[in-house]
């Protein structure tokens, strides 16, 4: 990269080109992604990481300490954007989105890493040199050594207000989530002060990777075998990685007869499998299918009954992501890409349905903490009537004795029980379930008949499901 920012040399001193740091590097360029593209980190750094691993760049530990980077400041960015906000003379909004990328990631090596101070702002500058010029670099240096006059806890006494004034502002700078998200977050959890501590807290961590042995085609025997393998907590099909790893490398994952699912996906999915049933079991709808996780955990459970699955999505790509994932089952299935408002089969055709629907994604925040910063209260807006369509057609779609199975990956109220209580109303044939007995051995689930799945409670994402008989 060319530099118009050098400074002019002085006299009897060389001037010093700046080096490139590849895991910093790396990092930013994530960050930029994120930022540029609306790109999600977990999608965007995973062949980064492969690139520099076979240009020979990377070792492990580079690419753990680039992966912390990119996460550590994704899910801190409210708290940073706050302390940098402090130390720099104008509003954050005029601060070039490239500076500012070079500035959180210098906040989180100061304040949320064990990294050196000297260290953190060394690295930072060096890397600020790299990708913003000499010039810009003084900012950051000048900007991280205001930074690194306090720790963490000095910041938050300075720049989040009161607990005692503002509760829901308190907790929004300290723990990194928009006001609204909190207010959403505390109004669905109920409950005072720790509880919702806790809830953020936990979005806050890094998720271990979870995965799922697909019934019929691999046991978590086998899955155990691998290291630092250990049993799920809730799901008898559940292995978690706890030290992380490479899920690909792992034989039946990439064979597909394993795959990764967090647990309070694979709870949804066992739940619908085992609800009683008046009369047949034969057919089972996933009629939001994408990308193909609970869909294959379904094919798989339906199969060991000699049941069809029919696994729908309305976007051709995810549809093809879902034959990808259902490839091998053992069982018959269909993979069809349709309109789930506008369904191509008959009512009444299935004895089991379940509609996952798209929603906010408030419940997944550990895996996607960018997530929390793109979403606005306003698209409860949008996805309100998506959603209560969907469940309309999936209470249309199953027979009299039949079960629906309505699931999102939101806590919120209005995503959650609203729309299931909205139903209900229009369809007087129909009557909710309890499904707390479905989900055996999982504590803390409420007074039911629905659940709602919670990080801090359960070490899921936090998943809500509703479990509907049609009646008449």
């Amino acid at each position: 990269m060319s530099d118009t920012s050098r400074p002019p040399r002085k006299p009897g001193k060389p001037y010093r080109r700046p080096k490139k740091d590849p895991v910093r590097v790396l990092a930013f360029e994530a960050l930029r992604a994120v930022d540029e593209r609306d790109a999600y980190a977990n999608l965007v750094l995973p062949p980064l990481l492969r690139k520099a691993r076979e240009k020979g760049d990377f070792d492990g530990r580079d690419a753990a300490l680039a992966t912390e980077l990119v996460y550590g400041t994704l899910r801190r960015q409210g708290t940073y954007d706050a302390v940098i906000a402090a130390c720099v003379d104008r509003p954050l909004r005029e601060v070039d989105p490239p500076v500012l990328d070079v500035l959180s990631l210098g906040a989180h090596q100061l304040l949320g890493t064990r990294i050196p101070t000297h260290a953190a702002v060394s690295a930072s500058v060096e890397l600020a040199r790299v990708v913003l010029g000499d010039g810009r670099a003084k900012f950051v240096n000048a900007v991280l050594r205001k930074i690194s006059q306090h720790d963490l806890d000095g910041w938050i006494e300075q720049v989040a207000p009161p607990y005692d004034d503002d509760p829901e502002d308190h907790l929004a700078v300290v723990h990194s989530h928009p006001r609204w998200v909190v207010s959403a977050l505390w109004d669905s959890l109920g409950g005072g002060r720790a509880g919702i501590e806790e809830l953020l807290e936990a979005d806050n961590e890094r998720p271990e990777v979870t995965l799922v042995a697909r019934p019929g085609r691999a046991t978590t025997e086998e899955l155990l075998g691998e290291e630092a393998a250990v049993p799920g907590r809730w799901s008898p099909y559940a292995v978690r990685l706890a030290e992380g790893g490479e899920p690909g490398a792992i034989p039946a994952v990439r064979d597909g007869r394993a795959g990764v699912q967090d647990e309070g996906s694979q709870l949804v999915a066992l739940a619908l499998a085992n609800a009683p049933l008046d009369g047949p079991d034969a057919k089972w709808l996933d009629g939001c299918a994408g990308p193909g996780g609970k869909a294959a955990l379904l094919g798989a459970l339906a199969a060991e009954r000699g049941a069809l699955l029919l696994a729908s999505e309305k976007q051709p790509h995810r549809a093809g992501l879902v034959a990808k994932a259902l490839n091998g089952n053992p069982g018959p299935y269909q993979v069809i890409a349709a309109d789930g408002t506008r369904p191509p089969w008959r009512p009444g055709s299935f004895d089991r349905v379940l509609m996952d629907v798209p929603c906010t994604g408030l419940g997944a925040l550990r895996r996607r903490p960018e997530a929390r910063w793109r979403r606005r209260p306003e698209d409860l807006d949008g996805f309100g009537p998506l959603q209560r369509g969907l469940l309309r057609t999936a209470l249309e779609s199953v027979r009299v004795g039949g079960v629906v199975g309505y699931a999102t990956c939101s806590p919120h109220l209005a995503e959650t029980r609203a729309v299931v209580d909205d139903m209900l109303k229009q369809y007087p044939g129909a009557e909710l379930i309890d499904a707390r007995p479905l989900l055996p051995g999982v504590p803390d689930l409420g007074d039911g008949p629905d659940v709602q799945l919670w990080p801090h409670r359960h070490g899921t994402d936090a998943m809500y499901l509703a479990l509907v008989r049609r009646t008449a």
